[in-house]
């Protein structure tokens, strides 16, 4: 019985959501009808026509790949070492002693702060690959070294007990309880890193990037570019992140499933 009303629970809420867009969507028309210049605020219409000029274009195409290039490359070193600084920390005290108080200065500073600081350190060009690592390390490290603390101390005996190699106690003790952890870290590290990396080349006037673009069309007071500019950070975003989330539970299953 469970099995059959799932399916249609799950047909209603992507039915919810789109009627949710589609509101939002009928607001947005509603505010610029009444505001009635395009200048302020722009329709749904022209913003979506907006984008579909600009998708044509290889300015479009260079400026979505430079900025995807350097904010993902921050995300992923921000990743890996956030990763294996969680591991080195769980079995060294000096070292979690260490970055604690970095890990508490990153998350309490402003972000603006950081960028300003590294426009002068390294320029504008690859200014989103040290904000975006900057913002992803803390979470990820975080999140992850509370997994490592979190984990069953009775399993991890168990398998030293029964001569269970350490290989084997990371893939089907360590990572099933780590995991749940390290997905909800992704989760909010993946919305930071695209919208302050996005954040720093605005600042920053990294040429060629999607910030630059972003800045431009605030400078010429071209709205229409500006909404259009913003859709695109949000699908470049929203479809990374769903798919790297994918990726992360499927290895979820596949870890559990070998468990069993």
């Amino acid at each position: 019985m469970k099995a059959s009303t799932t399916p249609k629970a799950d047909y209603k809420k992507y039915i919810y959501k789109a009627l949710a867009v589609a509101f939002w969507i009928v607001v947005w028309e509603a505010v610029a009808r009444a505001v009635g210049s395009d200048l302020i605020i722009c329709s749904p219409y022209a913003a979506f026509r907006r984008l579909t000029e600009l998708c044509v274009t290889p300015k479009f195409h260079s400026a979505v790949a430079f900025s995807s290039l350097r904010i993902l490359s921050g995300f992923f070193a921000a990743l890996l070492l956030g990763i294996v600084c969680a591991a080195i920390s769980s079995k060294f005290s000096v070292v979690r002693i260490l970055l604690q108080p970095i890990t508490s200065v990153i998350k309490a500073t402003p972000v603006a702060s950081f960028i300003i600081l590294a426009i002068i350190w390294f320029g504008s060009r690859n200014l989103s690959v040290f904000i975006s690592f900057l913002m992803v390390f803390p979470v990820i490290y975080l999140n992850v070294l509370e997994g490592i603390d979190s984990a069953d101390r009775k399993l991890i005996e168990m398998a030293r007990v029964f001569g269970i190699g350490p290989v084997k106690t990371l893939i089907y003790i360590y990572f099933p309880q780590i995991l749940p952890f390290l997905i909800s870290g992704c989760s909010v590290a993946l919305g930071l890193c695209w919208k302050s990396g996005i954040a720093a080349e605005v600042i920053g006037i990294s040429s060629g990037s999607v910030g630059e673009m972003l800045y431009r069309a605030k400078l010429y007071f071209e709205t229409g570019d500006l909404l259009a500019w913003t859709a695109v950070i949000i699908i470049a975003s929203t479809l990374f992140e769903k798919l790297f989330m994918l990726m992360l539970r499927l290895i979820q299953r596949k870890i559990e499933g070998a468990g069993k």
